[in-house]
Parts: C-alpha cells; structure tokens; sequence
C-alpha cells in the first residue's frame, strides 16, 4: 500500500516537471514571424499607440506579448476608471 502512494507521489513530480519544462519552452519560443508580418502587426496596432505598434516590429517571445497584454490590460482599466 505504500509502495502505491510513493510510485502516484513520483508519478505526480514527474507529470510536474514534465508540463513545467513544455511550459518554459513554449513561453520562450523565438519569433519566428517575416519582417512583412511583423510590419502587418505594427500597422494594424497603430491605432493603439505608436509605442504599441512599435513593439510588433521587434523580435518578442509569446512570454513576453502575453506580459505586455496583461499590462495594457491594466492601463485599459486604470485609464476606463479614472484614476
């Protein structure tokens, strides 16, 4: 009976670092988006800002977007709010 719960318990560690390493390595993935997409992108964002149509032009791992997504997300609410 023990010997169940210790292999479910190394089972479990593994699964973990399993899904952690998938995790980093899609987060870190290189762009690999043409110069004439990433020119796409950027005028398509123009009407966002050209701080964040500018951002589309440079080399960005999908960590680093969904970073810049959560942060515009917060000046969206502070600004919508008021303060």
């Amino acid at each position: 009976m023990a010997n169940t719960s210790s292999n479910k318990g190394v089972l479990t560690v593994v699964v973990v670092a399993v899904i952690a390493v998938l995790g980093y390595a899609v987060l870190t993935m290189p762009d690999h988006r043409t110069s004439t997409e990433k020119l796409g992108d950027a005028i398509h964002d123009l009407s966002k800002g050209p701080d964040k149509a500018a951002r589309q032009l440079e080399d960005r791992t999908p960590g680093q977007k969904i970073g810049d997504a959560v942060k515009d997300a917060g000046d969206d609410i502070k600004h919508n709010t008021g303060n």
